[in-house]
């Protein structure tokens, strides 16, 4: 099998904008494809770039890896901050949106990123570990925020049994690719946010 070295590259567009396709190419194949299976060679030719030129900008496989968590990161943002799509969206009404069924149904399902690169990473790339037990974190602390608006006797605990319940919601749902277990993870949501709030 045959490869292309730098100077076979005469198509290959370097200079800027190379870093951003170079993530967004790496962000798409990471996620459809897997990390593990993806070969910077690949990210390269989907980018436009030489692999010179990514290297460049990202001077290994798991530093780009790392990147495009962060670039994750950044857009998903703070759940306490993300408007639900209701103009009379309370805390409450919040919660109980976070699941939905991903808007996405004739897609294939691929599960969260942050958990298939925490799985497919495993001890090997510490800096991704670390992106990702922040972020879930976060993501825990913005539940246990939203579930103490909404006036949880124990904003922490029903944060956590939501977020395990959203997390199980997305594994099955990948598993079976099919959304059902979200509207079953919503009514159980539904259970455990009347328990907590006395309602």
């Amino acid at each position: 099998m045959t490869t292309l070295t730098d100077t076979q590259e005469p198509t290959r567009r370097g200079g800027r904008g190379a870093r951003q396709r170079i993530l967004r190419a790496a962000a798409d194949l990471f996620y459809n494809e897997g990390i593990n299976a993806t070969g910077v060679e690949l990210i390269a030719t989907k980018a436009s770039v030489s692999k010179r030129t990514l290297y460049q900008h990202f001077p290994s496989k798991a530093a780009l890896v790392e990147e495009y968590l962060r670039m994750l990161r950044e857009a998903v943002g703070d759940i306490t901050d993300m408007p639900s799509g209701k103009s009379d969206s309370d805390p409450r009404s919040r919660l109980l949106a976070l699941f939905d069924s991903p808007d996405a149904a004739d897609a294939p399902m691929r599960g969260c990123p942050f958990h298939n690169a925490a799985v497919e990473a495993a001890e090997t790339m510490p800096g991704v570990q670390a992106i990702v037990h922040a972020h879930k974190r976060n993501y825990i602390d913005g539940l246990t925020e939203l579930a103490r608006q909404a006036g949880a006797a124990d904003p922490q605990l029903l944060g956590e049994q939501l977020a395990v319940l959203y997390e199980g919601a997305a594994a099955l749902s990948t598993s079976l690719d099919d959304p059902a277990p979200w509207a079953h993870a919503r009514g159980a949501a539904q259970a455990l946010i009347n328990q907590a709030t006395n309602r």
